[in-house]
Parts: C-alpha cells; structure tokens; sequence
C-alpha cells in the first residue's frame, strides 16, 4: 500500500451513528471514570505519607499521566505545534474550550507549578473533589452567582500571591460546541493585570468528527495543540481591561478562522 493510500486510510472520518455514540460514551466514561478514581487513591495516599507536601507531584506527575492515559483511553492522540517552553515566571494561561477532551489535553501538558480553573459543579464527582483539594483548583461558581463568583478570584489571586504559582483557565467559562469563540470573559485578564503576569495563550483544534463535545463519545484521531508566545502585561491596566480582552479574543477569532479542523 502507498503511503498516500494509507494516509486516506488513518485520516477517514468514522461515521456517527446514534446507538454506536451512546455505546461509546458508555464504555469511555467508564473508562475514563475508573482513571480518575484510581489516580484520586494514589494521590490521597502519596499526599498522607508526605503530609500533604506533595502537591506538585500530584499535579505534574500524576495529573500528567492521569491525562495521556485518559486520552488513550478515547482513542486521541495529542499534536503539539510550537516550542514547550513555558515561562520561568509566574504566568495566566488561557485556552478555548470546545470539548471534555480539552480537561484532558492540559493534564497532558504537565505545565509546571500551574493551577486550574474548574467549574464547581464538577465537584460532584467525587475523584475530581478529591484531586481538586490536593492539587490546589479553583473551583467556580456558575456566571448567575457574580458575587460567589467574584471572591473566588479575589481567593485566587491571593493565592497566587502568596504561592507564585501560575494559572490556567478559558476566558470563555464554558464549553463551546458551536464553533466559533464565544465571548470573553474578565477574570483571568483581571488576575494577569494584576499579578502583572503574562498571559499565555494555548489554542486547542480538535477535529469536529472526533469532538465528543459536553459528551464522552469521543473517536480516534488526532487533537492539535498551539502553543503561542506570551503577551506581556507589564504596562497594563485595570481601566484598559476591556480593551486587552478584546484584542486577545480577536487572536483567538483569527486562529479559529485559520486552524480550526472541519
């Protein structure tokens, strides 16, 4: 067989069919869900016998392997474009968001001394509460609760603060199924301008036929991640919040319209 055949081959779009989806989401979801109670248990047991001074292993080393082994459970392959090189300084990572596989995805990156953004519902599951409280998640309210809302970032950044740890979160706030980007929202500029650190954007592309989406029906193929170069913040402020967010999302708008997959 020529390399070109084989190319159409591996590249061929599976076909959806609505009992195949289901049956699939069943079998990953199980899958993925006996992933994440295992890696909980090792956590819980690595961070007892440290006394909880292990955080960063959970996150970088655990949390890593919890997020390849979760995307070979799906069937994906993750394809980083531009250099791995993260910033040696306190930083704001952003992505857009598009899928449960995006969770995944930055798992997999292993970026060092960074937290997450969560949305506090996922809390429910009782393996992500228990990795949440290890590993240091910020867990949010929904957009109907500003207040709530409100004084987790303010937490945060005190956190931060204190730890100079880096973050990372989707200026979206929500999985985004529709194509597009959505609005942004003004947290994490808010917490960049004022920890005076770089946002780091990550633009994630996953083809459309494999992009399970709020779902678990993922296919096998390959998921593209861009890692972009950062801005810096150093001359920012708070009155030109708007404006920054808005010329970040349109570097968002642009790289949608250019590498989204269809």
């Amino acid at each position: 067989m020529s390399s070109t055949a084989r190319t159409t081959v591996e590249t061929r779009p599976v076909e959806r069919t609505k009992a195949g989806s289901f049956v699939r989401a069943v079998w990953v979801f199980a899958k993925i869900g006996t992933l994440f109670t295992a890696t909980a248990a090792v956590m819980t047991l690595v961070s007892v016998c440290t006394l909880f001074r292990s955080r960063r292993f959970c996150s970088e080393v655990l949390g890593r392997w919890l997020g390849n082994a979760a995307l070979k459970a799906c069937g994906v392959q993750m394809e980083l474009h531009g250099e791995m090189k993260t910033p040696d300084v306190q930083s704001v990572f952003i992505m857009n968001h598009t899928s449960i596989l995006d969770v995944f995805i930055l798992l997999a990156l292993g970026l060092p001394r960074t937290r997450f953004f969560l949305w506090g519902g996922l809390r429910k599951f009782p393996p992500i509460a228990v990795m949440g409280y290890i590993t240091g998640i910020f867990f949010t309210p929904t957009q109907s609760r500003p207040d709530k809302r409100a004084r987790c970032f303010q937490n945060a950044e005190k956190t931060l603060r204190r730890t100079g740890d880096s973050v990372l979160l989707s200026p979206e706030g929500f999985c985004v199924t529709v194509g597009g980007i959505a609005r942004f929202n003004k947290g994490a500029f808010h917490l960049a301008t004022n920890l005076k650190a770089p946002i780091v954007p990550i633009f994630i592309s996953i083809p459309r036929h494999i992009d399970p989406g709020r779902g678990w029906a993922a296919l096998p193929g390959i998921a593209h991640v861009y890692m972009n170069p950062p801005i810096s913040t150093v001359d920012w402020k708070l009155e030109d919040l708007r404006r920054n967010k808005e010329t970040v999302r349109e570097l968002y708008v642009e790289w949608n319209g250019r590498l989204r997959l269809p």
